[in-house]
């Protein structure tokens, strides 16, 4: 069992990652390198998660083996488990205290882990402080060519690169102050290590503050309906304003490239360079920039350099990428508003049936046989709100038993910290399975309340994660780089907390192998005995002030909108976003209310009678269409925006002519060498 056990792991956490990694990223779409990238950078660190408990279970074993052989008075027996104990007693049949040392179910031979966490280790390191930083300058770089995004993401990064080894220079001149220690190779890697551990612990100190209260809060919170409702139309009228702020940023954006590509004409050097920033404009604004090259005159215009085109091509491609999240966004707040208040009104129906305002929300086999209405209705109003309840009390627990055991894990004599006390018990009974369980469960726990904070938090918008594929390269590196900072120092903290690191506890024990590549960390005492000791203590104060909501409140008032109950800014923006939801419900009656009468009339007069017409003869618009329209008049480019209902933002990019082409023998059709916009060549360094 003991490969078998490995391999399963192995193969269960690969696909964990990948799966993280096809809802928040774009598999069909994104650089494979960035994509590479990403997933091995989660995959590692959820690999040191899953494989630690069976070093542990491991390294207790080896530890039975040892403190068997100090006494030789004490008879030994080393066995497997089977299922036939009749065996095992007859080994000693003279003896009445026999210790028997049984190897774990998921023992794991001499020579393996050390390996395995050292090629895991410092892959990780090597992704998280050298590829994954170099990678996001280059996909965020505006450079047409390869060599200018290197050149680009070099430069960014000098400046990264070198204060780190600053800090690296500085440990290293504190060590070599001490004439006691010798620098060798293995006292060096220590330093980097212990450098790097004390970065990655400052942050998981303040990620774990905060994911401790607000994980318990939010399923506790999330058991409330109405309090589901109202921060749904809070969040919806928020994204309506970023909804709003991204498309006329679009647009503004859009003119810069409609002016560029009629003044950067077919023949001059520069007109590749515009054909790939045309290349990543939507569809629609690429259709209409195209008509409007047969209308260019011959006024000579300023020409842009190299270096506005390569500004214009990193503005292009983050001014779509956010259009596109906002869109996406808020089509799912939509969708989770309207269901919401679809359960409000199932909950005061005295039919047990969940009634949808939508009759597209029951399509699929699952909603027909399984997740039938009655079931929705029984859990969506009855079960869901008990069931997120407990979970919640459970997961108060465990922050609780987190809290104290960060404030008392250094007291050996006695133990206080819980976990230790925990594995200790299973230890004397040699129930390697609760020892495995309960070091399972408490590291999945923390993982739980860092890594998702991480996918919480938000940097305006350079850091974001966006599920359903709408989450650039930028952010993905960007998390994967926290990843394999945070997860060595959370694995540490673990192990101090269950008294398994000696360089914590000061016991005399066999370490595990995990702990042995990190090297002794007392070659630095300020950190050992001091940093590692006392600054997880100020957990308890993180977790006060997420507990009153101190760092919402602070952002509310530096303008930054955050939920807060009693807040009557918040009110208002949850009446707007009411009345958001009503105005989009309206519109999708009407768009139903169409389709249907196209339905009727394609049932009553034919497939070919109905096809591209209403009952007036003409083809009926939907009411919810808002792609951009584009007029073209005495060269005059308008992009229309429609938002809401009734309003409509027009702003001009005035095209003057050049030349009038009307008449001319050379006249080129939109099909002709002004529009080479060909696809640029694939690689594994495309463009994003």
């Amino acid at each position: 069992m003991s490969g078998a056990a490995l391999a399963v792991v192995v193969v269960v956490v690969f696909l964990l990652a990948l799966y993280l990694l096809q809802r928040y990223g774009d598999l069909r779409r994104q650089q494979r390198m960035v994509l590479l990238g990403t997933l091995l950078s989660w995959y590692l660190c959820f690999l040191i998660v899953f494989i630690l408990p069976l070093d542990v279970s491991t390294t207790i074993y080896k530890q039975c083996i040892l403190d068997s052989g100090n006494h030789p008075t004490t008879p030994v027996t080393r066995t497997r488990r089977t299922n036939q104990t009749g065996d095992n007693s007859s080994v000693h049949p003279t003896v009445s205290t026999t210790r028997v040392c049984e190897e774990p179910w998921s023992y794991i031979p001499d020579g393996i882990l050390p390996v395995f966490w050292r090629v895991v280790y410092w892959t990780s390191q090597f992704l998280t402080w050298l590829l994954l930083p170099f990678m996001q300058s280059y996909a965020r770089s505006g450079a047409f060519s390869r060599v200018g995004k290197i050149k680009t993401a070099l430069i960014e990064n000098a400046i990264y690169y070198g204060t780190y080894l600053l800090i690296f220079i500085s440990l290293l001149v504190y060590v070599a102050a001490h004439p006691q220690w010798k620098l060798t190779w293995r006292e060096l890697q220590t330093i980097g290590i212990t450098a790097a551990n004390t970065w990655g612990l400052f942050l998981l100190v303040l990620l774990l503050g905060y994911g401790l209260v607000e994980i318990p809060r939010s399923y506790w919170l999330s058991s409330s309906h109405g309090y589901l409702l109202a921060k749904t139309y809070f969040k919806t009228a928020k994204m309506a304003t970023e909804k709003v702020s991204a498309e006329e940023n679009l647009a503004d954006v859009m003119e810069e490239v409609a002016s560029v590509h009629e003044s950067v004409r077919y023949n001059h050097c520069l007109r590749k360079c515009v054909d790939t920033i045309i290349t990543k404009c939507p569809s629609e604004y690429k259709e209409e920039m195209g008509r409007t090259v047969e209308s260019s005159g011959g006024e000579q215009k300023a020409l842009p350099t190299k270096r506005d085109l390569i500004k214009l091509h990193k503005k292009v491609i983050s001014g779509v990428q956010r259009h596109g999240q906002t869109q996406v966004q808020w089509s799912i707040l939509l969708d989770e508003a309207v269901h919401l208040e679809d359960v409000a009104k199932s909950q005061s129906s005295p039919v047990r049936h969940f009634i949808h305002s939508s009759p597209s929300a029951h399509r699929g086999w699952i909603h027909r046989f399984i997740y039938t209405p009655t079931v929705e209705w029984y859990w969506e109003c009855v079960f869901r709100q008990s069931f997120y309840r407990l979970l919640a009390v459970l997961l108060c627990l465990l922050s609780a038993a987190v809290v104290w055991s960060e404030c008392t894990f250094f007291t050996t004599h006695p133990v206080l910290s819980l976990f230790a006390i925990f594995v200790q018990m299973a230890e004397k009974q040699h129930n390697y399975i609760c020892i495995e369980m309960v070091c399972f469960v408490s590291i999945l726990f923390l993982c739980v309340c860092v890594y998702s904070t991480v996918f919480r938090i938000r940097v305006f918008n350079y850091y974001y994660l966006v599920p359903h594929h709408q989450t650039d390269a930028y952010s993905l590196q960007f998390s994967g780089m926290l990843f394999c900072r945070l997860t060595p120092p959370l694995c540490l903290n673990f192990l101090g907390l269950i008294h398994m690191d000696s360089a914590i506890s000061h016991q005399d024990r066999i370490q595990t192998s995990y702990t042995s590549i990190m090297g002794s960390m007392r070659v630095l005492y300020f950190i050992s005995d001091g940093f590692y000791i006392y600054y997880p203590m100020l957990v308890l104060l993180l977790c006060f002030a997420t507990f009153y909501s101190l760092g919402s409140r602070c952002l509310n008032l530096l303008g930054f909108h955050q939920y807060i109950t009693d807040d009557h800014l918040t009110s208002d923006l949850v009446d707007e976003g009411r009345e958001h939801i009503k105005r989009e419900r309206r519109k999708r009656q009407k768009t139903e209310d169409g389709e249907s009468r196209r339905w009727a009339w394609r049932d009553r007069y034919g497939v070919q009678g109905a096809t591209g017409r209403s009952r007036g003869g003409y083809t009926e618009l939907k009411d919810d269409q808002s792609c951009p329209v584009t007029e073209v008049n005495n060269s005059v480019v308008t992009f229309t925006r429609r938002d809401g209902e009734d309003e409509e933002e027009q702003r001009r990019g005035l095209l003057r002519d050049h030349s009038s082409d009307e008449g001319s023998p050379n006249k080129r059709s939109t099909g002709g060498r002004y529009l080479s916009l060909s696809p640029s060549r694939t690689g594994i360094f495309d463009d994003v």
